[in-house]
């Protein structure tokens, strides 16, 4: 019949432009980099955990208070505002040992002012933050990363005892989030990186672990997600750590760099236009605030260290220093997501609720590589100790 053909002919054509259509916006959004790795879901564990499921929760800040030209005055407010807020919100929380959330401030070289280390460095005696290295650069050259490193790296342990003497080298040790999610000149075309030796470079400056990822929707994005593992450097071509060795237990350190992933996925229950899942990035922003549907895929994406599925690692990462998002994180994001953590995962039954910084989030990590087992809350300085943050001569701190 002419009309059920014609019928036919629309509907072949309306189901080709809608595949037309959501493919278009996979693209552009880069999820082909990773979907075959998410639909693969290789980073799942082999068996579902039998007992109590321990959840460790970090929640890393790209924190830039002179983000958007707010230098002098507008920087300095919004480090205060931090410092005097977060303190009142975190307070009311404990998790299962007993600590309040802790804010792991990952400042930028590029912005650095003493007296926003120094505000930072008070909260963070009182146990709710720990400082760690942030970096934006571009069409940098090796010589020049490594300058930026040392001169930063000195100062925050000089100036303010902020970062960790490693026990085995007697060096500073520090963990790392690259700016606009560059690391290892992984954006098309070198821009805000240009060094394809990084990962190399960071390991040989002091740091352990890098918490940049996941960068999606940026083309950044590596096909590895979800996931704890090795990388190594290639410093002939850039973003080595694509790919590399799962951290496992009883395995051992490889590569050159640890890289520690947040959960990425798709969320299905929320569809753009009713038809493509949007992604799930562990981004907590204004926009995207953490609600408790976030907070279960979080935890149910199960990123854990081989071998010890019981030990799920939940990072997620924030912009928090400016405005609106310090508003939105300071005002209605944070105390309905750590309710909403302790109601949910602390029963110690079925869960056990662990706020852990990200230098913690390390430890535990390597903890379990090291066959450690049980409650991984003891294994919070397992490696590299909490530090001191010591009052230093001049700086006016209590």
């Amino acid at each position: 019949m002419p009309e059920l053909s014609l019928i036919l002919s629309i509907t072949a054509i309306l189901l080709l432009a809608g595949i037309a259509v959501v493919a278009r916006d996979l693209h552009r959004k880069n999820v082909f980099l990773w979907l075959g790795s998410y639909l693969r879901g290789n980073w799942r564990a082999d068996a579902p955990v039998q007992g109590v499921v321990d959840v460790l929760f970090c929640f890393v800040d790209h924190f830039e208070p002179k983000w958007n030209g707010g230098a002098g005055e507008v920087a300095a407010r919004r480090v205060q505002d931090w410092v005097s807020r977060y303190a009142q919100i975190a307070s009311r929380y404990r998790d299962h040992d007993g600590l309040p959330p802790v804010h792991s401030f990952f400042f930028p070289e590029e912005e650095y002012e003493r007296g926003y280390i120094d505000d930072l460095v008070k909260l963070c005696r009182q146990r709710y933050g720990e400082i760690e290295v942030h970096l934006h650069h571009d069409r940098d050259t090796e010589l020049g990363l490594r300058s930026k490193l040392r001169s930063f790296v000195d100062t925050l342990v000089r100036d303010h005892d902020a970062l960790p003497t490693d026990p085995r080298t007697g060096k500073p040790a520090w963990c790392f989030i690259h700016g606009n999610w560059a690391l290892d000149n992984s954006l098309p075309g070198g821009a805000w990186c240009g060094v394809d030796n990084e990962l190399r470079v960071l390991r040989e400056e002091g740091c352990y672990a890098d918490f940049t990822l996941p960068s999606a929707p940026s083309p950044a994005q590596t096909s590895t997600i979800n996931s704890l593992y090795y990388a190594e450097d290639d410093p002939c071509r850039p973003k080595s750590h694509d790919t590399g060795t799962p951290v496992r237990v009883g395995g051992k350190a490889s590569g050159d760099l640890m890289i520690i992933q947040g959960p990425l996925g798709m969320m299905w229950k929320n569809r753009k236009w009713g038809l493509i899942p949007r992604i799930e990035n562990a981004d907590v922003r204004r926009t995207s605030p953490p609600t408790p549907a976030r907070i279960d895929e979080w935890v149910r994406t199960g990123v854990h260290v081989r071998g010890r599925p019981e030990w799920v690692f939940v990072k997620v990462h924030t912009h928090g220093a400016p405005e609106p998002e310090a508003e939105a994180m300071l005002g209605s994001t944070l105390a309905p997501m750590f309710e909403y953590l302790q109601q949910s995962y602390n029963d110690g039954v079925r869960y056990r609720l662990h706020y852990v910084s990200a230098r913690e989030m390390y430890n535990i990590a390597k903890a379990a590589e090291a066959g450690m087992s049980g409650d991984p809350g003891a294994h919070r300085d397992f490696v590299l100790p909490r530090p001191l943050y010591r009052p230093q001569p001049g700086n006016g701190s209590p």
